[in-house]
């Protein structure tokens, strides 16, 4: 069973470029109340999804160099990655059937 981690700019490449399910990554902000509002729908898409995709968080404020590469403007902003490439962009509060739709391949 797949559960959500946090990454930080030392483990992104591993854990989301290099992985070989496709991830979803959550930009989040500690003090963002969607964004904690998302957190169960992760979780909850993790458990639907098992091993088949991977579910991380990335905190905005602990890891500008991503924030900078990835152009995050807001929060939070979920970012699908297949074979290591951003296939998928949302910003907002997103719900379980939209994120699972996102990651239909």
């Amino acid at each position: 069973m797949s559960i959500v981690i946090e990454v930080s700019e030392s483990n992104f490449e591993a854990e989301v470029i290099k992985s070989p399910v496709p991830v979803v990554v959550d930009f989040f902000g500690e003090h963002c109340g969607p964004c904690r509002m998302l957190k169960p729908v992760l979780i909850a898409l993790a458990e639907s999804m098992g091993d088949s995709v991977r579910i991380v968080t990335v905190d905005v404020a602990a890891n500008e160099r991503l924030v900078s590469d990835y152009r995050i403007s807001a929060v939070p902003t979920l970012i699908v990655f297949r074979d290591g490439e951003e296939r998928d962009r949302m910003v907002g509060l997103k719900d379980m059937k939209y994120l699972m739709e996102a990651l239909a391949v």
